[in-house]
């Protein structure tokens, strides 16, 4: 085990209430020492690393001055909330991090009334922290109380739209709530140096509605040679069409750039909101992401996201895999097609790396698009792709395509462009949770009239799949594969077009048929060799097509067997649903077949490994040879002599 930082003056911290008494020296030690132990933590547990050690200075001032859990402190998408956690009374939990029955790595209500909202999808904030601000002064209670509100929000975070349409419409509300942008890719406009400094220090001393001439007058105390460039500064902080201007026009009041590592001015400007403000309140922290922390500084992504590593080193400590990544296959079979069709482009959301479309970036630039955190244009880009005759790969999270529902369904289906969803992170993901979970692409794609949904059993299906939807140019097409490693298949020479709506046997039985689409079909192998053990002969068919059915296989495998079992890394309303509409339609169970859908479970499942969630939720090898058995009426039959 790593050994502990030494934290004196953390240790003393139990609730922020703690925080109240500290003088400015202590809370800057206070910062070092929460530093240290975020560090600690997370090189433990593994986890969102950069975010949180960019906020640290912040956290420890917004709870210096704000009176939490009675005045909300919202995280948006809560990456950074470690800290938080840490100075919440969770510290004793913190290294239980994102395991099974441990801490959530986002912000969540249950765990915490300083949690005041869930989070884990970017952009929410400014939306909930309004919702607050209206329920406090229309008289709404909840049991921590209502008082000031602040929403914390980073500026890659702002690129959503909806995050616009909060601030609009908090603007025009002029409800007394702080949004502070937390800027850790200097997007905006840098701090200006010591003037800025003393600028945040003349806002601090100064009403709200007289920031500008504050600004003024501290131009007004310089030398005269040293007034015009400063003036030239000022202009640059208050000026610039994406800095105070843009957010006065929406009804905030604007401070900043300010430097978010300095509590000597973090905390001036928060105590002056704090006590003066009477309407929204835009604070522009500058913060650099892993700051702190020269392993996660220097690192591509700024220590986004770390495996366990080592404090002293920030060597991460992965497990060594076995078969390539479902993602890594997706990105070369992608490479393959476009390098024989030019007009193969690829679409993603601010995901470049998790969806393995850097790889594409990296040799066709001009052909790969990253839209930013914006899933909803995303989506009708790659429409608009589409229409103008090119073949638009649009690869996003299962659980992120939510987000982009409408114009799925509005921009994409209703005018049958052939748009090529590649959906990562299907099914149950591990250590982000339900959040995460790519729980509800199969029912709410499946149910969209011309769209085909496809779902890879192995690496070596992905391959083929890939080449499916490059090839289909007549409506959407999507297919889904899980986050992690392959089944460790051996890849094929050549990827093949599949036959729409056909799936395969993969092995021939009697009595009991399962029905597997995507990744379960491992399991259900697993479960097919205790079957074979028990003296059962199953027949076991893999689905490829959620839509269209493979109609004549279904068929075939309902009135050849006693019993049907179909299984999917779902919700239900998907596969299993459509093969029972299917099925009732043809009027199959009139005589007497014994069916049954395995599903995810109606529930929210919290975050461990994905072998212990899917153990959960009743679809693994043990649990589908517990179905079989029960639908035949028996617990055990003898092996065979």
């Amino acid at each position: 085990m790593t050994q502990r930082p030494h934290t004196p003056l953390l240790d003393k911290v139990q609730s922020p209430a703690d925080l109240k008494q500290l003088s400015e020296a202590q809370l800057q030690q206070l910062a070092n020492e929460l530093r240290s132990e975020t560090i600690s933590a997370v090189a433990e547990t593994g986890g969102h690393l950069g975010a949180g050690l960019g906020v640290v200075e912040l956290t420890v001032a917004l709870h210096a001055v704000f009176d939490a859990p009675r005045d909300k402190i919202i995280w948006d998408v809560s990456h950074q909330s470690y800290p938080h956690k840490i100075l919440t009374g969770r510290r004793d939990r913190i290294r239980t991090l994102r395991q099974k029955d441990g801490l959530s790595g986002f912000t969540k209500r249950s765990e915490s009334p300083y949690d005041p909202f869930g989070a884990a999808h970017s952009s929410t904030s400014i939306s909930a922290a309004l919702g607050f601000a209206v329920a406090r002064d229309l008289g709404g209670s909840c049991a921590s109380g209502l008082g000031d509100v602040v929403a914390v929000i980073g500026d890659g975070a702002m690129s959503a739209g909806m995050a616009y349409e909060a601030l609009n419409n908090a603007g025009h509300l002029k409800k007394r709530m702080v949004v502070i942008l937390n800027d850790n890719d200097m997007s905006i406009a840098p701090p200006v140096g010591a003037l800025s400094s003393y600028l945040s220090q003349l806002y601090a001393g100064a009403p709200f509605q007289d920031l500008k001439e504050a600004a003024k007058g501290a131009i007004g105390f310089l030398p005269e040679p040293f007034r015009e460039g400063a003036k030239r500064a000022k202009d640059i902080l208050k000026g610039m069409a994406v800095g105070g201007t843009m957010f006065e026009a929406l009804g905030f009041s604007y401070v900043g750039p300010i430097d978010g590592h300095d509590l000597n001015q973090l905390l001036p400007v928060l105590r002056t909101v704090h006590e003066r403000a009477t309407g929204p309140i835009l604070i522009h922290a500058i913060t650099k992401k892993g700051k702190g922390y020269a392993p996660a500084e220097t690192a591509r992504d700024k220590g986004h996201a770390t495996a366990k590593f080592d404090v002293l080193t920030g060597e991460q400590k992965k497990s060594p895999s076995n078969a390539p990544s479902y993602t890594k296959v997706f990105a070369d079979a992608l490479l393959d097609q476009a390098a024989a069709d030019p007009q193969i482009c690829a679409v993603t959301a601010a995901m470049p790396d998790g969806t393995g479309l850097d790889l594409f970036a990296k040799r066709y630039p001009s052909r790969c698009f990253d839209v930013g955190i914006a899933e909803q244009h995303g989506v009708t880009f790659a429409a608009g792709l589409a229409a103008g005759g090119l073949k638009p790969f649009c690869a996003i999270y299962s659980t992120f395509l939510q987000r982009g529902y409408d114009q799925v369904v509005h921009d994409v289906a209703v005018q049958g462009l052939p748009v090529r969803f590649a959906i990562d992170r299907a099914g149950l993901v591990g250590a982000d949770g339900a959040t995460h979970a790519g729980s509800f692409d199969i029912a709410f794609l499946a149910n969209l009239p011309g769209m085909v949904v496809m779902a890879a059993a192995d690496e070596a299906e992905l391959v083929h799949m890939v080449a499916t939807a490059a090839a289909h140019d007549t409506g959407p097409i999507a297919f889904r594969y899980p986050r992690g490693e392959g089944e460790g298949v051996e890849l094929p020479e050549r990827a093949e077009v599949l036959e729409l709506g056909k799936g395969r046997l993969i092995r021939s039985g009697r009595g009991v048929a399962i029905l597997s689409f995507g990744t379960r079909l491992g399991e259900v192998q697993k479960a097919c060799e205790t079957l074979v053990a028990q003296g059962l002969d199953p027949t076991i068919a893999d689905a490829r097509f959620a839509k269209p059915l493979d109609h004549e296989l279904i068929l075939s495998l309902a009135v050849s067997h006693e019993v049907l079992i179909t299984i999917e890394e779902g919700a239900v309303g998907g596969f299993g649903s459509h093969v029972m509409q299917f099925l009732s339609n043809e009027g199959v169970f009139d005589n007497g077949l014994k069916f049954r859908s395995m599903v995810l479970p109606d529930q929210f499942i919290d975050q461990a490994s994905p072998t212990e969630m899917y153990a959960t939720a009743g679809l693994n090898a043990e649990a589908i040879v517990d179905r079989v058995l029960n639908l035949l009426g028996v617990s055990k039959i003898s092996s065979k002599a």
